[in-house]
């Protein structure tokens, strides 16, 4: 199942630049005065759609995609244009091959990455942020570059540290909800590389709740995964959290800009957010025959007798994180 990641590239063209990087350091120092002193939307979308297989904090051999960097190094250099950058990611997403794959090391020990469904005005959002903003490297990937390349790399851009706010509620919780995200999404990613599908089911039976409790303990937060159509009765929504949901699938539905929920409690934040799914959700989410195994339906209905889970196609509200936090 090597498929399964490999590498998310994105994006699309944000800005008229005709003329190539020939002095990428110059270019970025000239946004530094033009743009507004503000987080681009780009970074926290690369956060919640990327950063579950390609976070640079995820330790070297516990990696099922290549970190972001890896990806910019590999797209970008001195006399990129941010066209020509967009472009080629475009196309390779589009139609993900082989043949057209910058990153063949990466296919060799990830797999080839399989079709993503994004929003075309989220991928020039991310864009943009990639080729003008320096973004996150391991300690171990300049090492790791030169040695395999033989050459420096470009990350370049505008230090986000620069322009870094005080952190909003809103904000606050999405970091713990995309941060225990990323700890689920890895930890079951792997297993699905390693034994399948079936072994991924006994993962998220025995040891996801284990490790979304870890997480809540380290922010000192309550964090829950609840849904309309639970697989785990624990996890069903209350009378409010339903209410969030539903109002999330008319926003996705409708296309629409999909932001974090709040409310002030005392001293408290209570958070929302929603659980969308993509196409390697459908594995134990989608129909059942078709996108979910006679094999993997005999061993859903063994631990979850009363699972409702099931029937989602891409891009649909599987749930909400429901996060408490203190002020």
């Amino acid at each position: 199942m090597k498929k399964l990641i490999a590498l998310l590239t994105i994006l699309s063209i944000v800005s008229c630049n005709q003329a190539k990087k020939s002095d990428y350091s110059k270019k970025n120092s000239k946004n530094i005065v033009t743009e507004e002193a503000s987080i681009p939307p780009g970074k926290k979308l690369l956060e919640t759609k990327c950063f579950v297989c390609h976070n640079a904090a995820t330790p070297h051999d516990e990696r099922v995609a290549p970190p972001m960097i890896a990806i910019k190094a590999h797209y970008i250099n001195e006399n990129t244009s941010e066209e020509e950058f967009t472009k080629s990611f475009i196309n390779f997403v589009a139609n993900p091959t082989k043949e057209s794959a910058k990153m063949r090391g990466a296919i060799k020990r990830f797999g080839l990455m399989p079709y993503q469904k994004f929003d075309e005005e989220d991928l020039k959002k991310i864009a943009n942020y990639l080729y003008n903003y320096q973004i996150e490297e391991p300690s171990w990937f300049k090492e790791h570059w030169e040695s395999k390349q033989g050459k420096s790399y470009i990350n370049s851009g505008r230090k986000i540290s620069d322009i870094q706010p005080s952190k909003t509620p809103e904000e606050t919780g999405l970091e713990y909800a995309m941060e225990t995200k990323k700890t689920l999404g890895k930890n079951l990613m792997s297993a699905i590389q390693k034994k399948g599908t079936l072994h991924a089911l006994q993962f998220c039976n025995e040891k996801a709740y284990k490790l979304t409790d870890s997480m809540a303990t380290n922010f000192n937060a309550s964090i829950k995964r609840v849904s309309d159509k639970p697989r785990n009765l624990n996890n069903t929504a209350n009378t409010e959290e339903l209410n969030i949901i539903e109002g999330y699938k008319r926003i996705v539905h409708n296309n629409e800009t999909i932001n974090p929920i709040t409310k002030q409690i005392g001293n408290k934040t209570q958070f929302y957010y929603p659980i969308i799914t993509n196409n390697m959700c459908l594995q134990c989410h989608g129909t059942p025959y078709t996108q979910i195994k006679p094999e993997t339906l005999k061993e859903l209905a063994l631990l979850y007798p009363t699972d409702k889970a099931q029937g989602y196609d891409v891009n649909q509200v599987r749930g909400i994180w429901s996060i408490t936090f203190k002020n």
